[in-house]
């Protein structure tokens, strides 16, 4: 937790950007795993961390913008928990961790709503028991209150959050600099794996690298031998000497703000040339966004920048062809690299991304591409100084999207189907860094970690 001036400081920037009205931004609740006092690990909700910073369940913060007044609403602990889970401090302790001065029980928060006239800013949740709590709160039909969140609220606060004070990147560099090292165990560890091994041992490592020095993953890892699908977390494959698999897994500081990284590993610790072919494009694609990423440019065009590298990369292996401007352009690439080349990184791993992408990554002027591909970017607009953003190209040979485009004869002119066939088992490769925007550049974070074939496999078998 920060000092308690950087959350006041906080609170009135919002208040004066929306001038009036009430400000209500509830924190998250215990959810239970399989009945209500076995619950999973607590993580509080973003917006409440970022301005009240307090990591307790069942709390609400009340703001009215034209008063500057604030409350922290929240429940006294009973004689029964602090039996079971220990004493914690009062309601009134808690608040002055945050600089506020004013508490309430949690039972005052309706009525103090409801006998209210003005206008109530709320983000529209995305936890269903509190956006259940929300509802009976402001009177409001769960199913009503996406169209009645407060957008002015949401933009006021993407506004404030995408740019990084310095206390917070202190934080995401400790951040890195744990998944930095996490990465560097995995590395070792799964790359000289036995054939008796598989995806949920690797998982579990992750996890007890993590929470054995006192730490949470920021997303549930990724570890997969299918590193053609993006989000794959089944954990059941074995892992097979000649094969790559992709870990993609990040740590959270203990002010939860996050890492993200990934690597793509070798079992038994070397490429075939095949694999070092692919892996080398999407090694200088990622280099290349570090060299080129600065304030001012905008996002979209740095995936363009990667497109390019790895249409010509794959140009020169003949399973493209044709001008690589007009491949790019099309979106032909995509068929593979069909995500998008990053995303902003903070308090969460996907940073706002609760508040919806194109709030946070588009606006009027920049709408979302249409096209297959560039669609999935998640931010659209330019790059300022002092965001955090990840650089995460990739190839990637997906069956079904091969089956589908050339049944289609989707981009034949730039797409060698039968040269692409021989690759359908491949897999796919990423490589991802946390990138620091810089007043002239970027910097990649965290302390080293292997990325070229020769540095990994050294990495492996010394």
């Amino acid at each position: 937790m920060f000092s308690s001036e950087i959350y006041k400081s906080r609170r009135k920037r919002l208040a004066e950007s929306l001038k009036d009205g009430l400000v209500l931004i509830p924190g998250n609740s215990e959810l239970p795993f399989n009945y209500k006092n076995n619950p999973f690990p607590f993580r509080q909700d973003s917006t409440f961390l970022y301005f009240a910073g307090i990591d307790e369940p069942d709390l609400f913060l009340l703001m009215d913008c034209s008063t500057g007044k604030e409350c922290l609403f929240g429940t006294p602990q009973s004689n029964d928990d602090a039996i079971w889970n220990g004493p914690v401090p009062s309601l009134s302790q808690k608040a002055l961790t945050s600089g506020i001065d004013n508490v309430k029980e949690t039972s005052a928060l309706e009525s103090e709503l409801k006998n209210y006239k003005g206008k109530i800013h709320f983000i529209n949740p995305y936890n269903a028991e509190i956006a259940l709590t929300l509802s009976k709160l402001l009177g409001v039909n769960p199913l009503e209150l996406a169209s009645k969140q407060s957008v002015e609220m949401i933009k006021a606060i993407v506004k404030m959050r995408k740019v990084k004070s310095p206390e917070e990147l202190k934080e995401i560099e400790q951040a890195v600099n744990l998944t930095s090292e996490m990465m560097n165990y995995v590395i070792k560890y799964a790359g000289g794996a036995e054939e008796y091994f598989n995806e949920r041992l690797v998982a579990g490592k992750i996890y007890e690298y993590a929470t054995s020095r006192g730490y949470f993953t920021s997303f549930p890892p990724i570890v997969t031998i299918h590193g053609e699908v993006f989000h794959n977390r089944n954990y059941s494959e074995n892992l097979k000497r000649g094969k790559l698999l992709l870990v993609d897994a990040g740590i959270e500081s203990l002010s939860h703000y996050a890492g993200d990284m990934t690597r793509t590993i070798p079992l038994g610790g070397r490429f075939s040339k095949r694999q070092k072919e692919i892996y080398d494009i999407v090694v200088k694609a990622n280099w290349g966004i570090v060299d080129s990423a600065r304030p001012g440019v905008k996002w979209p065009e740095l995936h363009k920048r990667a497109a390019r590298i790895i249409t010509s990369g794959l140009k020169d292996l003949n399973l493209m062809k044709g001008d690589t401007d007009e491949i790019v352009e099309k979106g032909a690439y995509a068929l593979f690299f069909p995500h998008g080349l990053g995303h902003l990184v903070g308090l969460d791993v996907h940073d706002m991304e609760n508040y919806g992408e194109d709030y946070v990554g588009y606006d009027e002027k920049n709408p979302r591409s249409e096209i297959f591909g560039p669609n999935c970017l998640r931010y659209g607009l330019e790059l300022e100084e002092n965001m955090v953003v990840t650089d995460e190209p990739g190839i990637y040979f997906i069956p079904e999207l091969i089956q589908r485009w050339k049944a289609e004869n989707k981009f034949s002119e730039y797409i060698n189907y039968d040269a692409v066939l021989k690759y359908k088992d491949f897999g796919g490769i990423r490589i991802e860094d946390d990138l620091l925007i810089t007043s002239s550049g970027s910097r990649v974070l965290g302390v080293p970690v292997p990325k070229t074939t020769k540095d990994i496999e050294k990495a492996i078998l010394g």
